[in-house]
């Protein structure tokens, strides 16, 4: 099914159908709002592990990107069990998005050039420069969002419940209507 033609229904109080471009746009416009989210990994002993942690300012394409310390719990968490939760709210919005995900470091100088922004000399004094400086990105494979203005709920990607091109649930690797078609 062609990306123009699939849709997405959106639970709550409206029955409107969105197509995964409006999805995905809702999605990006919900993250950007939000400024900050709540990354959470699962620790070496198996525990949940919760922290604040600043979006890079990217349109929403299936990939969430931080700066970390490549020697931070984070990073070690991740290396050993990749499975995240990204969580953004904004209380005068209204709204929340959970992300789910599979996270890696990625040392990419370039790409961190590009992310950069002053606001993070507070944690990386030297810049990109900084010693141990890395990105986390996180690959979504499930997205939702709650908005409680309009009643409206949107499900992307693998979640249960959610609205496929079929109707039915995707087969293992497959994505129907996901944030990531291109």
């Amino acid at each position: 099914m062609s990306q123009r033609s699939e849709r997405i229904v959106g639970a709550g109080t409206s029955d409107e159908a969105l197509t995964v471009r409006d999805a995905r746009a809702r999605i990006t416009e919900l993250i950007l709002l939000a400024r900050t989210c709540t990354l959470t990994t699962i620790s070496l002993d198996g525990r949940l592990a919760a922290r604040p942690m600043v979006l890079q300012r990217v349109e929403f394409d299936g990939e969430l990107w931080f700066f970390a310390h490549a020697a931070s719990a984070t990073v070690r968490q991740l290396r050993v069990n990749p499975e995240v939760e990204v969580g953004f709210h904004d209380p005068d919005g209204q709204f929340w998005v959970s992300v789910s995900g599979t996270a890696r470091d990625d040392c990419d100088r370039a790409r961190a050039q590009r992310l950069w922004h002053p606001g993070l000399a507070a944690w990386f004094p030297e810049g990109v420069e900084t010693p141990g400086l890395t990105l986390v990105a996180v690959h979504a494979t499930a997205a939702r969002s709650w908005d409680a203005r309009s009643g409206r709920q949107v499900g992307l990607l693998g979640h249960p419940g959610r609205a496929t091109g079929d109707g039915g649930p995707p087969a293992p690797g497959e994505t129907h209507g996901s944030a990531t078609d291109r």
